[in-house]
């Protein structure tokens, strides 16, 4: 775990910056500057961007992880990153003449609660195009785990480009059309960036031979992509769903809520990033005892770290929003404390998802995520319906209870394997006992000395005890040896 340990607290800095920046822009910039109207119109118009890039990528960037370390012959990988390059071109020169043929239709139907905004539709086709080919020449930086940079035009760039277009709004630089433009061309830049330091880093010849192998490799591609599709789907559709059933001031509600519980997400994507390869080599390797090392510690470590930003997260939210101090927004507290489960669920498995996409059994996950995605989308149109924006919140929770659940059992069934351990046990005493003690501690404070006074307790009581107790050998490593170069 030391080559992960090590470019997983990088990929954290820079995701936690991301983060940062992002809480700037979720909870000030976009509702001071935009309004809800034209923040909940923004989100939409990336949420449903994201829905199409499955589409277009078509799992090649999976399958780049998956097939790299198996080959050894130089012209082997050549092939296999030149087809990752092919497969996505020729979707969008198939699917852009589709696209817009039937473009009125679609802008029409997106936005049937405010026809006005209509006319920004186009943007989901040209964000979708460009984050499609960075996700494939991101792949190319991880089988070399060279993630770092990657990750930080992954997750700080585009955060960073919308707080200095909000600020250019702000400003009277930019009016909205223009910061709509401006966004495009700041995610071309992005992926301008990528490909020249894709290549830098690991630079293929054209090699249109495959191996006798590309009919699996091309299998691979559709269930993953058939996956990814309907995985999108689970993670956006709530967004899209409230912006057509609603209207798109609740997708600013609700983002800004589902912001603040992916706080929780932060060190689990930050550690696969540079996980999936270690996964995919061992599995390649046939390495079954360094496969449940890495699902045990990956869960240990991150069900720790995850549940500590929970209780900073939830024992803090009244004081969030007060700071916020936003009409509205308020509606979203309970959200932030139904998505947050869901989160800390997701982060308990650990390295499940890798574990299942680089192994044989990777078909499993088209199940799944189909089974999830139907689910999402009945629970959220009944759900929604019936109890407006808190609606799609458990809508998400479900669906991310059952789809955690399902890819638990088939672990132990194909693997004998399962992530948890007495240390989770501990984990959780120690967490709900932390939300005891400091649950009834009111403050009074300004929120934001609320927050700074209640969260350095909770870090120091939470840290101490973590240790103390051992509860991760990684973490009580990393904190000896932090101690010992200051």
């Amino acid at each position: 775990m030391g080559i992960v340990v090590r470019q997983s607290f990088l990929n954290l800095i820079s995701i936690g910056v991301a983060f940062f920046i992002g809480a700037i822009n979720t909870l000030y910039l976009y509702p001071t500057f935009l309004g809800s109207k034209f923040q909940g119109l923004v989100i939409a118009l990336l949420a449903i961007s994201n829905l199409i890039q499955p589409f277009i990528s078509f799992g090649t960037q999976h399958a780049v992880i998956r097939y790299y370390s198996k080959y050894t012959r130089k012209n082997d990988k050549d092939g296999l990153l030149t087809l990752s390059i092919l497969i996505p071109l020729v979707i969008v020169l198939l699917f852009v003449p589709l696209f817009l043929a039937y473009y009125d239709d679609i802008r029409q139907y997106l936005f049937q609660s405010d026809q006005s905004l209509s006319k920004y539709a186009y943007v989901i086709l040209f964000i979708a195009i460009s984050t499609s080919f960075f996700e494939v020449f991101y792949s190319w930086l991880r089988v070399k785990l060279k993630s770092v940079f990657g990750n930080f035009l992954k997750e700080l760039y585009p955060r960073l480009l919308i707080a200095f277009l909000l600020i250019f709004y702000s400003i009277g630089i930019l009016n909205f059309e223009s910061f709509v433009l401006f966004l495009i061309y700041g995610y071309y830049l992005r992926l301008l960036i990528v490909i020249i330091y894709s290549f830098y880093v690991n630079k293929p010849r054209l090699n249109l031979k495959f191996k006798n192998d590309f009919n699996e490799i091309f299998k691979y591609c559709l269930l993953i992509f058939l996956s990814g599709a309907a995985s999108s789907i689970i993670l956006d559709i709530d967004k899209s769903m409230l912006s057509s059933i609603l209207t798109v001031e609740n997708v600013a509600y609700y983002s800004v809520a589902v912001f603040i519980a992916a706080v929780i997400e932060i060190p689990g994507r930050a550690m696969f990033q540079i996980l999936s390869p270690v996964v995919a080599s061992a599995i390649n390797k046939n390495q079954m005892k360094k496969l449940e090392d890495l699902l045990k510690k990956s869960s240990t470590n991150l069900v720790l770290v995850a549940s500590l930003f929970f209780l900073l997260i939830n024992l803090n939210i009244d004081d969030f929003y007060n700071m916020l101090n936003q009409d509205g927004y308020s509606i979203g507290i309970p959200i932030v404390i139904i998505v947050s489960f869901g989160k800390l669920y997701t982060m308990s498995i650990g390295c499940i998802n890798n574990i299942i996409s680089n192994s044989k059994y990777y078909y499993y996950t088209f199940w799944f995520s189909l089974f999830s995605s139907v689910l999402a989308v009945i629970l959220n149109i009944y759900l929604i319906t019936e109890f407006g924006i808190i609606g799609a919140a458990y809508a998400t929770l479900i669906v991310l209870a059952i789809m955690n659940s399902l890819k638990i059992y088939l672990v132990k069934v194909k693997f004998n394997i399962h992530p948890y351990s007495r240390d989770t046990i501990k984990i959780i005493i120690l967490s709900v006992l932390t939300y005891y003690v400091f649950s009834n501690l009111q403050l009074g404070f300004q929120p934001v000395i609320n927050i700074i006074v209640k969260s350095s307790l909770v870090l120091i009581l939470y840290t101490l005890s973590a240790y103390i107790f051992k509860l991760s050998d990684d973490v009580n490593i990393f904190i000896d040896k932090f101690n010992k170069n200051w």
